[in-house]
């Protein structure tokens, strides 16, 4: 009798599925479109050329040869040298150039007199990926400028050749290797972090709407019947279909990451499938305890879409938790997602044993005790369905 009422609930969430085309279209249509829009954007590794204007107030031969060795990353290109710093912050504010550097006045005389001139540069923050990258290239380059100043004079005045000026200001040289990561691929880390968030995203949204909108509809007392009024068998019947469905979206998504755009994938491409499995079944867990605490369409839908978003800055992709205030930090240890991105480093990028992925690996499966503490709550709450609009 209990499968007979965990099948019909099956059923009938199939039937509910397909008369709703936007939640397929949600569910299957934008996680997909999204992985191969953003694999195009990110296809060159790192986001190239971009945009940065130069005021060379000195306009001397070292500060000309310093703009030359600025232009020639290809991390940035030169579109503009201003005059002056008002022409390139109006640059920048008609987003034309994502930021400028300003070598200033005497730069050329002051250095070689031992004096420590200043280089200042600005990068728009507004825009995080090409305003970090840009920040990083104009802080190497300003790094080096004094050495490169130095280099230039020895040479120029005969007192050194160019490889003895080399070794004098480089005296060690660095052979640098990257590891797991070694064609510094910006789109390994970012899009195996963004992606998984925004499936989380969906599958927090999509999961509330299919059970409070039961209580929405009136509809609940149907839906505990066809499984034998067993609040139990009702929720794994409905979410059974978002779960098979999700995870072979998410298996596509790490299929084509892996194994089309070879991203490095250091474990079985099995266990990276499983992972997701669990990462869905861990999302949906959260969602359901999400509507047993608050049965309201409308704020459990709110609640879920605040936390999908916060996930994107909480979760520790792009500033490590370690450097968090304490107060925000701790939400991170709420997120799937963190686990689900601590379990890719260490499997799929760094190839550990399992066993140093344990913990991650509980977290995951603790989020599926979460609907056994408001079974009782949704239960009473599908018995007599109350609409607060």
């Amino acid at each position: 009798m209990m499968e007979t009422g965990f099948i019909r609930t099956v059923r009938r969430e199939v039937r509910q599925i397909m008369s709703r085309r936007v939640v397929m279209f949600a569910m299957v249509f934008i996680p997909l479109f999204t992985t191969l829009f953003l694999t195009q954007v990110m296809r060159n590794g790192l986001p190239e050329h971009i945009p940065v204007a130069i005021v060379n107030l000195d306009d001397t031969e070292v500060t000309r040869a310093l703009v030359r060795q600025i232009a020639s990353s290809k991390e940035v290109r030169v579109v503009a040298e201003p005059r002056s710093d008002a022409e390139a912050m109006k640059l920048v504010r008609e987003g034309k150039t994502y930021g400028y550097y300003v070598i200033p006045r005497h730069f050329t005389r002051d250095i070689m007199s031992g004096h420590q001139p200043q280089i200042t540069y600005y990068t728009n923050s507004a825009y995080l990926v090409p305003g970090s990258l840009l920040f990083r290239n104009l802080k190497t380059n300003s790094v080096l400028a004094s050495g490169a100043v130095v280099k230039n004079y020895l040479v120029s005045s005969g007192t050194m050749s160019d490889t003895q000026a080399q070794a004098l200001l480089q005296p060690v040289k660095l052979q640098t290797n990257p590891l797991h990561n070694p064609q510094t691929n910006y789109g390994v880390y970012l899009l195996n972090s963004f992606l998984p968030t925004l499936l989380a995203l969906i599958i927090l949204t999509v999961t509330v709407f299919s059970i409070c909108q039961e209580t929405k509809l009136h509809t609940s007392p149907q839906w505990l019947a066809s499984a034998r009024g067993s609040m139990t068998m009702a929720l794994l019947g409905k979410l059974l279909p978002y779960t098979l469905v999700f995870t072979a979206v998410g298996s596509l998504m790490q299929a084509y990451l892996f194994g089309y755009l070879h991203y490095p994938l250091a474990c079985s491409g099995w266990q990276m499938v499983l992972t997701m499995l669990l990462y869905v079944m861990a999302n949906q867990a959260f969602a359901v305890f999400v509507a047993g605490v608050v049965p309201n369409l409308r704020l459990a839908l709110s609640i879920c879409s605040l936390v999908g978003m916060l996930t994107f800055s909480v979760g520790g992709f792009s500033f490590p938790v370690e450097e968090m205030y304490g107060s925000i930090g701790i939400f991170s240890y709420i997120l799937p997602a963190r686990y689900y991105f601590l379990i890719y480093v260490d499997q799929a990028l760094n190839g550990l044993p399992l066993f140093y992925s344990r913990f991650y690996y509980i977290a995951l499966l603790v989020f599926l005790l979460l609907p056994f503490t408001v079974v009782g709550n949704l239960r009473r709450n599908m018995l007599k369905p109350v609409y607060i609009p």
